[in-house]
């Protein structure tokens, strides 16, 4: 490309940004409420009880099953399109940014520092408008330290995301995917 030509493209222009299309759920009370309740009992370090932040969660409209483990440092945008499955781990300083529903099967672990992403912008567009997808994590999925899940990709049962790794793309059944973008490195045995 010549710089001519990069000189007549159009460029972002955010004072044209419009989110009024895209509706969280919940209404102006609810969220304004979450905010600060995940400020207080969730994101903090302070306040480390698992049974609560579950049933703080639930109350919200998220689906938590048993024995569900929360962290200190966990950031949950709109719990009311959250679903955990029993015996599932989240760990410290994961954000779980729930534009739109997340599904995170049994026995899953996010490790220390992962991000579930459902949201993202069309870099293509002069206005830079949000863009959504629905996240997904089968059975015994584990998403390492640090690693990040991109909005639309769904996790089969038992793969593996390695430590600071980016899902771009679906993950097949016990496969072990790792780089950014991450790739297929080998199979998940489960002995």
């Amino acid at each position: 490309m010549t710089m001519l030509q990069i000189k007549v493209m159009q460029q972002t222009d955010l004072s044209t940004y419009n989110n009024s299309p895209f509706h969280p759920g919940g209404n102006a009370i609810k969220r304004v409420l979450w905010f600060y309740l995940n400020a207080i009992f969730l994101k903090t370090s302070l306040f480390p009880f698992n049974g609560f932040k579950a049933l703080l969660l639930r109350s919200f409209g998220a689906k938590i099953g048993k024995k569900v483990i929360i962290r200190p440092g966990v950031n949950v945008k709109y719990p009311w399109h959250l679903t955990i499955g029993d015996h599932s781990w989240v760990g410290e300083n994961v954000w779980i940014d729930c534009l739109v529903p997340v599904t995170i099967g049994n026995n899953v672990c996010l490790s220390q520092g992962a991000v579930i992403l459902t949201g993202s912008h069309d870099y293509k567009k002069t206005s830079f408008d949000l863009i959504t997808d629905k996240v997904i994590l089968e059975n015994g999925v584990w998403i390492g330290a640090c690693a990040l899940v991109n909005a639309g990709v769904t996790a089969a049962s038992h793969a593996v995301l390695t430590s600071g790794s980016v899902a771009t793309k679906n993950l097949e059944a016990y496969t072990i995917y790792q780089g950014n973008p991450a790739v297929k490195i080998r199979l998940r045995p489960v002995e």
